[in-house]
């Protein structure tokens, strides 16, 4: 199995789904509750899907809620795998340190995280810097970066996203991490990439950020430019391997210890042919 896809658990006692780590006994049902980011929802659901054809008596059950939410509940032992788009902060793992839990990371997939706009908008381009003055509200009108004299709309989602989250710090604050600029208080937050999706189809005037797999054909992606002078690269699975496109991150689970049983087993799956297999069907990015 690949590295990446490294250790998990089999947790704490208080766990309703205690008997996630055994998956020895003939005929045995495991139950392994998943949950967390919603861009890794479909993924998730889409691995569950095919796992039970490979080992029936193992149910996965998969909710969204966002990665803050999938984090939360690893933290407080009522899940044993938890999504996230996102790196686990500092001070999620505190707080799991302080249970008594230790959070182990889990690379499953990769993602390139696309800026969208309406398909009339003429602009095509547009730096990282040039993202961060848009989505901070320095820069508020299409004009000033090439476009049409129009106001622009800008469409995010919410803080517990974990794709809010690598946004802000990688893009917002060009990754600086001294860096305190905020998304524009005019942004219009979105519950989920579907949401976005819909404000983006019906506003001429919108730009949003969506990962990949999410991006649909009513839909125009921008080319992003790490810096002026560089080359604009367009949102693809092979950019975001190559490291050409500068908006591409990790998709993590994460879980409070070592993996046994069931949950390792599973991990494996998901990091082996099959589990990538899946990943690249859906529009993301394969570990290898």
């Amino acid at each position: 199995m690949c590295a990446m896809v490294a250790t998990l658990v089999g947790v704490c006692a208080c766990r309703p789904q205690s008997n996630a780590g055994d998956s020895s006994s003939p005929g045995h049902v495991v139950s392994v509750q998943n949950k967390g980011s919603d861009t890794m929802v479909n993924l998730a659901l889409a691995w569950a899907e095919a796992y039970a054809q490979v080992r029936p008596e193992v149910h996965i059950a998969v909710t969204g809620g966002g990665s803050g939410t999938g984090i939360a509940a690893m933290i407080n032992g009522t899940v044993d795998l938890a999504n996230a788009s996102r790196r686990i902060k500092d001070e999620e793992r505190a707080e799991a340190q302080k249970n008594g839990i230790e959070p182990v990371e889990h690379v499953v997939a990769g993602d390139a995280i696309a800026v969208v706009v309406h398909p009339s908008n003429p602009v095509n381009r547009l730096t990282i810097h040039q993202l961060s003055d848009i989505f901070s509200g320095k820069v508020s009108n299409w004009s000033e970066v090439g476009g049409e004299n129009r106001p622009i709309v800008i469409i995010s989602r919410e803080s517990n996203s974990g794709t809010h989250v690598f946004f802000l710090e990688q893009v917002v604050r060009q990754g600086k991490t001294d860096d305190h600029t905020l998304f524009s208080p005019d942004t219009l937050l979105m519950p989920s990439s579907e949401g976005i999706s819909t404000e983006v189809r019906q506003n001429p005037n919108a730009i949003g950020y969506d990962g990949l797999g999410y991006v649909t054909p009513d839909q125009k992606v921008l080319a992003v430019a790490r810096a002026a002078g560089q080359p604009f690269v367009l949102p693809s699975a092979e950019n975001a391997k190559n490291g050409t496109y500068p908006i591409a991150r990790g998709l993590y689970m994460y879980s409070a210890g070592q993996p046994s049983g069931a949950i390792k087993d599973y991990l494996e799956w998901i990091g082996g042919p099959q589990g990538q297999a899946v990943v690249t069907q859906l529009g993301f990015v394969p570990l290898q």
